[in-house]
């Protein structure tokens, strides 16, 4: 069994649309307006964006964690929590082994929040680390 939808909250599908048209660096996949549902592809998971949908946490892989973060400051979107170490991997269990997993939380432009998820080397987050908070 495999997820192979995930439905989030929109108020302003065109809003949403050029939020998530940006995180994700994507095209969405469908739009289909009425009844008002709009598509992106995740992997190969769809995410619905749509009116009548409640709010879900999602978390998305992002290459880097701090660069996405700052990117996303630069455009003015809200930081929930700034990127922490969450979990060494010492097997692949819940992730790569090996590495060491980074989290930050963002508001969409619909009040959402979303997880970001990155992972890197432990030297890599060692270095990241030392650099302080990014703000």
């Amino acid at each position: 069994m495999e997820i192979i939808q995930v439905a989030q909250h929109a108020d302003d599908l065109q809003r949403a649309r050029a939020f998530y048209q940006r995180l994700l660096n994507a095209e969405p996949a469908g739009f289909f307006d009425p009844p008002g549902l709009l598509f992106f592809r995740a992997g190969a998971v769809r995410l619905l964006l749509e009116q009548a949908a409640t709010s879900a946490l999602i978390y998305l892989t992002v290459d880097d964690v701090h660069a996405t973060i700052q990117s996303l400051l630069a455009d003015g979107v809200e930081i929930v929590a700034e990127p922490h170490l969450i979990f060494r991997h010492t097997d692949d269990r819940l992730g790569p082994a090996g590495m060491d997993e980074w989290m930050a939380f963002v508001k969409d432009s619909e009040g959402n929040t979303i997880g970001l998820v990155s992972h890197h080397k432990p030297e890599t987050s060692s270095l990241i680390s030392d650099r302080g908070p990014t703000t």
